[in-house]
């Protein structure tokens, strides 16, 4: 039985993937079973090495100190910015075993500001710009993706929602629906640097080398969001490949100043728009669950948001590897992931006791939750894409609903994968 609950994300890999071929618009235009079994075999690839050999994880795990050595100089800035609210000594004493306060909005999120102003900066000076040319060119070798999706994973890895679509903007008129749809989905399925220090920062109480594995989530989430939006979308056989070519317009600055001035804003955005849903998503499930606590009582407890979410995934979490005993909990967060928003559910995620989960299902959940697939990236990506290239706006909408299932399974098989590695860890 112990070694059925090791191996049980097996199980859950198959259903995962024959919920995105039931989906499917051409089941019958499935990509063919050798190059399914290779975007498996690349997931369960990187998952051993980033996992299992030392020294690919001690890489992982150097970009700690980067992501510490960033944590420090943002922590200065807002210090003089907003005083002992932004991480400054204390203006008066503590009460006896009391912490300092730690405000999100004053001392985590202006992360976000700064690395997206040194990701403009890197981009221009060619450095991001070789990285996400080095990704794409490995994702082409290996699953055979057009040179526009290669660019587009590549630059998922790096830059957000809003800015990857700038890297491949001159291609949006040309490129084939499955395309399009493999550009969405992988837009869901990863997240950005900004947005990943954010999550590591938050969770490095909770999960032990938090960036390393936030950078491990993505590169492992690359392969199964082709996957699956190969599966759903497979596209016809007349669709030619979409290729890239070095001077077509993309995403560019002036000069360094620039760079830094339009990479500061950009992350203001950013800081702003994630404040402002924290705030309105606490509000709304503040109000449903007042509103289902006027329902009988369930078990002798209220019935709340959480814990419908935590029924009704469940199940789901337990076929990836979670055991059952943790799979409410775990569902719960996956579901406030997929239908709120991922930081909301990492927050919760930090905020649990430190029993809730062992340390395989921790790594598990953690890694299911990686990526930005919930309803309101949906909104976004489907606007910028429509504002890039007005003429695809309908078709992006129509394709929104199903990019956020594809990014959510395809995080969920990255979950998978982890259990499965982890086994006997």
């Amino acid at each position: 039985m112990e070694l059925f609950d090791q191996l049980r994300g097996i199980i859950g890999i198959a259903v995962l993937l024959g919920l995105a071929w039931g989906l499917s618009e051409d089941r019958a235009g499935r990509p063919g079973v050798r190059w399914i079994m290779g975007a498996l075999l690349l997931q369960g690839v990187l998952a051993l090495l980033i996992v299992r050999v030392p020294v690919v994880w001690d890489i992982m795990v150097l970009a700690n100190a980067g992501v510490f050595a960033i944590e420090r100089a943002t922590l200065d800035g807002s210090a003089y910015m907003f005083g002992y609210l932004g991480g400054a000594p204390l203006p008066f004493e503590l009460k006896e075993g009391a912490s300092p306060p730690l405000i999100i909005a004053f001392q985590i999120l202006p992360l976000v500001i700064v690395f997206s102003a040194l990701a403009a900066l890197l981009w221009h000076w060619g450095v991001l710009r070789w990285l996400v040319g080095a990704l794409s060119f490995l994702l082409r070798r290996t699953l055979g993706v057009s040179g526009v999706v290669g660019l587009s994973g590549g630059a998922n890895m790096f830059l957000g929602v809003v800015e990857s679509p700038l890297v491949v903007r001159a291609y949006f008129s040309r490129m084939s629906r499955a395309e399009l749809f493999q550009v969405m989905v992988l837009a869901m399925a990863t997240i950005s640097g900004a947005i990943l220090i954010l999550y590591a920062t938050t969770l490095r109480d909770t999960v032990p080398d938090a960036v390393g594995h936030m950078i491990s989530a993505s590169l492992i989430s690359l392969p199964a969001a082709l996957l699956i939006a190969r599966l759903m979308v497979p596209g016809s056989a007349g669709d030619a490949a979409t290729e890239t070519t070095e001077d077509e317009p993309g995403l560019k600055y002036e000069s360094s100043i620039d760079a830094i001035v339009k990479g500061t804003m950009d992350g203001m955005q950013l800081f702003l728009a994630v404040i402002a849903v924290i705030i309105v998503i606490f509000a709304l499930v503040s109000l449903t669950d007042q509103a289902l606590s006027l329902l009988p009582l369930v078990g002798d407890e209220p019935l709340t948001l959480k814990r419908l979410f935590g029924w009704l995934f469940a199940p789901f979490m337990w076929l990836i590897g979670v055991p059952w005993a943790e799979a409410q909990a775990a569902g719960g967060l996956m579901g406030t992931k997929a239908i709120l928003n991922e930081y909301v559910a990492y927050l919760e995620l930090a905020a649990l006791p430190a029993d809730t989960f062992g340390a395989r299902s921790l790594l598990i959940v953690t890694y299911a939750l990686c990526g930005v697939a919930n309803l309101a990236s949906v909104g976004l990506l489907v606007s910028t894409i429509g504002t890039l290239c007005p003429e695809r706006r309908a078709e992006a909408a129509g394709l929104g609903i199903k990019s956020w299932i594809a990014g959510n399974i395809a995080s969920a098989m990255t979950g998978a994968w982890i259990g499965l590695v982890t086994f006997g860890a």
